[in-house]
């Protein structure tokens, strides 16, 4: 038996048989050509680069009405790898230096590009890496006339074990044979980790050393939940593992029995739960883990799907699609969010020294505002297949929100002239996830129609924690006083005016928190869609009036260690709470 750990980007509990699916990359040919060859070896890669570009092509085509146009997106990104010309000059600049044969000269053209966005303290750079790959992965097959092995064809009940997986590999595969996911690269933003996620896939990512343990056939279990894989699973290890999937397949089907029931405490407080998305594929698994719409649709995956700027009609589209698919429920999209820990090549976001208090989120889009109202517009234009309601992020104070509404005012105007229909009387919101905002939220609450708690910023602002920083991550505290009290105010100023609040962080999620933010007057809570039947079981089997007197009890202690204790022997006195997270 061997064990991995690795990063949970897809949960769930799976057993099944591996399916090693090995990269061949490294089987390429190197030897020195004459310089009268040179014009000759770089028409190959000429050659090789325009088959590989219509094998996108075909495969976007072949494709057509089973995948989604978000993920067709992830196929044009390759297109303009393809196609650009800075990448074909540097092939051609170390053809001359180095005198290689072509095939060798992509692979280390590639290979310095990869290590350079590997190295990148970007996560998001990081993870684009495997794009480069792919790209040169189908022009070397030309260029070697090699095929390799089409996950179409993948055996049933299969455990996909592999390096990394291209983005065209995860959409062409056949996801009715692929039981879960294990790789040795990748994150939770990586594109195998959005759409693991969006086919209900359970997937372990970032396991490194992963395909020298591993045989064609061997017996695997992928625990989602707690990020491990295991191989060959000695006797006790599979009961132990049998025992824990019976238990959650039990009380998953319990927990989705109350699918079209309300979340409704037992004295008679209705709240709504709704969905977290970043692709328009995940309004399927919102729908069926009965969702009362979507909380947040982060609208920069668009953008980096793509790298780069989107059309209006594209955008449109994108937001229509969703619109559509949630049947009437409402939609909350979220304006571009990009900066700090999310970088989007083609959006020429500069370089900072401390990007998490920069340049970013609506600090940007005010900067740009050309893209910023393309997006607007787009928005406007989706307005009419749905209920939709659009939220700004990041607003520190009146005057960022004054400025973004005005400009809303002036693409309104411009759609009415151009003859657009659009809802005239769209919600608006903002996140509150800067601490300015919260302490503000008074003035604020009298120009928007709701708001939207982000815990994940508002607590590393707060406490001046990079949450990113593992050295420090003890410190990141949902629980500590300071951000409880920024929650109670920002809930309390709203209300004094009308409008309710939603939280959309990682907070919103945790079955510990759920009954604390209850008695705190949460009225909405957004979630990963697997979270939200247990947090509505939990909402059901309490009342608000208890969960007020739990708020009333921490409100008056000292620090989030006692805090924490006392919640969770609280929560575990009452419910039994999943132990897969």
């Amino acid at each position: 038996m061997k064990e991995f750990s690795g990063i949970p980007v897809s949960p769930g509990i799976v057993k099944g048989k591996a399916f090693l699916y090995l990269d061949d990359s490294q089987n390429v040919p190197k030897y020195e050509i004459r310089q009268e060859d040179m014009v000759r070896e770089f028409e190959r890669f000429i050659e090789a680069t325009e088959k590989a570009a219509a094998e996108v092509l075909h495969l976007k085509k072949s494709t057509k009405g089973e995948i989604h146009e978000q993920q067709s997106r992830f196929l044009d990104a390759h297109l303009l790898m393809l196609n650009d010309p800075v990448f074909s000059d540097q092939v051609k600049d170390n053809l001359e230096k180095y005198k290689q044969n072509v095939e060798w000269i992509i692979l280390k053209t590639v290979g310095d590009l990869v290590d350079s966005l590997s190295s990148s303290q970007d996560m998001y750079m990081r993870e684009r890496a495997i794009d480069f790959h792919d790209v040169s992965q189908r022009v070397l097959n030309h260029l070697m006339y090699r095929e390799r092995i089409s996950l179409k064809n993948i055996p049933a009940d299969s455990i996909l074990i592999c390096h990394t997986l291209m983005p065209s590999e995860t959409i062409s595969m056949d996801r009715r044979k692929v039981k879960g996911i294990a790789l040795e690269v990748g994150g939770k933003t990586s594109h195998t980790a959005i759409l693991a996620r969006a086919f209900e896939i359970p997937a372990v990512l970032g396991i490194s050393g992963l395909t020298d343990y591993v045989n064609n056939g061997d017996t695997v279990i992928i625990d989602g939940y707690q990020g491990k894989v295991i191989f060959k699973p000695d006797e006790e290890t599979a009961a132990q593992y049998e025992t824990i999937y019976l238990s959650w397949q039990k009380r998953e089907v319990k927990l989705m029995t109350m699918n079209k029931l309300p979340a409704e405490t037992k004295d008679g407080k209705h709240i709504l739960l709704k969905a977290n998305i970043e692709v328009p594929e995940e309004t399927e698994s919102v729908l069926s883990h009965g969702a009362d719409g979507v909380g947040l649709y982060r609208s920069e995956f668009l953008y980096m799907q793509s790298s780069g700027a989107q059309s209006e009609e594209s955008q449109f589209e994108a937001y229509s699609e969703v619109l559509k698919a949630m049947r009437g429920k409402p939609v909350t999209i979220r304006t571009l969010d990009v900066g700090g820990d999310k970088y989007v090549p083609g959006l020429l976001l500069r370089e900072e020294k401390n990007p998490i208090l920069g340049w970013r989120a609506i600090r940007y889009c005010l900067s740009e505002l050309p893209l910023f109202k393309v997006q607007l517009k787009s928005l406007l234009r989706a307005s009419v297949f749905g209920d939709l309601r659009i939220m700004f992020p990041m607003i520190s104070g009146i005057e960022e929100l004054d400025q973004a509404l005005r400009i809303l005012d002036e693409v309104k105007e411009d759609c009415a002239r151009e003859g657009h229909k659009f809802n005239e009387q769209i919600p608006i919101g903002i996140m509150i996830e800067v601490p300015s905002a919260a302490l503000t939220s008074d003035i604020l609450a009298t120009r928007v129609d709701f708001f939207s708690i982000g815990t994940n910023d508002l607590i590393q602002y707060t406490i001046a924690v990079d949450r990113g920083n593992e050295k420090i991550a003890y410190l990141y505290e949902p629980f500590h006083p300071a951000v409880l009290r920024l929650i109670k105010n920002v809930i309390s100023n709203a209300h004094e005016v009308g409008i309710p609040v939603t939280m959309c962080g990682e907070m919103a999620g945790d079955p510990y928190a759920s009954v604390v933010l209850l008695g705190l007057g949460l009225d909405i809570f957004s979630m990963s869609a697997f979270g939200i039947p247990e947090i509505k079981q939990i909402i059901r089997s309490v009342k608000l009036s208890h969960a007020e007197e739990l708020v009333g009890a921490i409100l008056e202690m000292r620090s989030s260690v006692e805090i924490d204790r006392y919640i969770k022997d609280w929560m575990n006195e009452r419910f039994e709470l999943t132990k897969f997270t």
